[in-house]
């Protein structure tokens, strides 16, 4: 998992509330055994003016000029600037695996689904949370200055305008740190390997008919 520690970038608003993981990447999407791939989908129905399904060439669809993330102003936008219940619906982690994979790195919402925001921190996305005050009053920069960016320091928890005001945020220390240090679920067990490894020699030692292969 890649780490976050402090990021810089444009920001793109979503201005709606209650945006759903159907929404952020629709259930014919959910089709692919892989967790890749799902960055060209995100907001599919919003995105594109015609149906999508999985294996479509982009380049071949129709983009919806209206949708915030096709207009030119926002293109390569990394932070997203959100409502209330962000992610609500069910709880597919290939949500926010496509806002991942389509660039994003952070989320800026007065609040969260909670199954969604568990599986940000798992996935390497940062799910800021701040008031509804702050967060308006961000919309409203955002629309009034073309190219409007953030930064984002983790360590020290708050968001940094680039005026320089600095709006801090919580997060629970021990997703603070996996996300500091790059570690998901996998990586947090593997700071374990040599312990495992002790733990595998020694029980094979004691029981060594373990090892046996059945016939084929």
């Amino acid at each position: 998992m890649q780490k976050f520690t402090t990021h810089k970038g444009l920001v793109a608003p979503m201005d709606r509330e209650n945006v759903d993981t159907d929404a952020i990447i629709p259930k014919q999407f959910l089709k692919s055994i892989r967790k890749t791939g799902f960055g060209p989908n995100l907001f599919d129905e919003w995105r594109y003016l015609d149906h999508g399904e999985p294996g479509q060439d982009p380049a071949s669809r129709r983009p919806n000029p209206d949708f915030v993330l096709n207009q030119p102003r926002y293109r390569g936008a990394s932070i997203l600037l959100a409502r209330r219940n962000f992610g609500c619906g069910s709880s597919r982690e290939h949500a926010p695996w496509a806002l991942d994979q389509f660039g994003f790195r952070a989320l800026i919402a007065p609040s969260y689904a909670d199954i969604f925001f568990n599986n940000c921190f798992k996935n390497g996305l940062l799910p800021i949370v701040l008031p509804d005050a702050q967060v308006s009053r961000l919309f409203d920069e955002v629309l009034a200055f073309p190219g409007y960016g953030l930064t984002i320091d983790l360590e020290r928890q708050v968001v940094i305008q680039p005026q320089g005001e600095e709006l801090a945020f919580d997060v629970q220390p021990f997703r603070k740190f996996c996300l500091v240090n790059g570690l998901d679920d996998i990586g947090l067990t593997l700071r374990q390997a040599g312990k495992i490894q002790e733990f595998e020699a020694r029980r094979l030692a004691q029981k060594p008919w373990l090892d046996r292969k059945l016939a084929s």
